[in-house]
């Protein structure tokens, strides 16, 4: 067990260590390393940390994270959207928009179906997506979740759930491999799937 010589200190350490992939050692070498800092460069780093936690907002459309009602892509004119990319969070939009490739907007899930997690469909932003195929001029639906299990299940739900919509239904080609999370794929391959993506259902088909 670790003795410190400041209770602020060990205070500091102890929320530091609550962020993921930070473990004691590392939070103390950040609280020493904002010891050394001028008290105008740490303030100005809480009190970036605090402004985000209070006025960050969700894009009323897509459920992106934004500083506005309406996030900057959903606002843009240059948008197609006629064509909804469905992803898990919103790491995986900005994956996506690095590749330079998606020229349509984005739908944020907030998370996949995972029962052993206690996720299920009613936990995610689906009958919002539903309400932006029903209430628009949607052509395609672009599913871009991860190509793991429960992204496989959260896809075959919505396939289900908007099979009778008049839209094409596509998923990403599998260029990424079975397992990736997006965020950690290059966004080379990223860019390929986005381009060369498949109906879902003649991918559906050949399993």
């Amino acid at each position: 067990m670790n003795t410190y010589p400041s209770k602020l200190l060990e205070n500091a350490v102890s929320e530091l260590s609550k962020l993921p992939g930070i473990g004691r050692k590392s939070a103390l070498r950040l609280a020493l390393h904002l010891l050394r800092k001028d008290v105008s460069e740490v303030e100005a780093f809480g009190n970036a940390v605090i402004k985000m936690r209070k006025e960050i907002r969700y894009c009323r459309e897509c459920h992106n994270i934004s500083d506005a009602d309406l996030c900057s892509i959903c606002a843009s004119p240059k948008r197609d959207k006629s064509t909804i990319c469905v992803v898990e969070t919103t790491r995986d939009v900005m994956a996506i928009e690095n590749t330079g490739q998606m020229s349509g907007v984005y739908h944020v899930l907030g998370g996949i179906i995972s029962p052993m997690e206690g996720i299920g469909p009613e936990d995610l932003n689906i009958e919002s997506l539903v309400g932006r195929i029903t209430e628009g001029e949607v052509k395609e639906i672009l599913l871009a979740l991860p190509t793991t299990i429960e992204g496989d299940t959260t896809n075959f739900y919505l396939y289900r759930k908007l099979k009778d919509f008049t839209l094409k239904v596509t998923t990403l080609a599998r260029g990424v491999s079975i397992g990736d999370e997006l965020e950690f794929t290059d966004e080379v391959t990223l860019g390929r799937s986005i381009l060369n993506r498949t109906p879902y259902e003649g991918m559906f088909l050949k399993k």
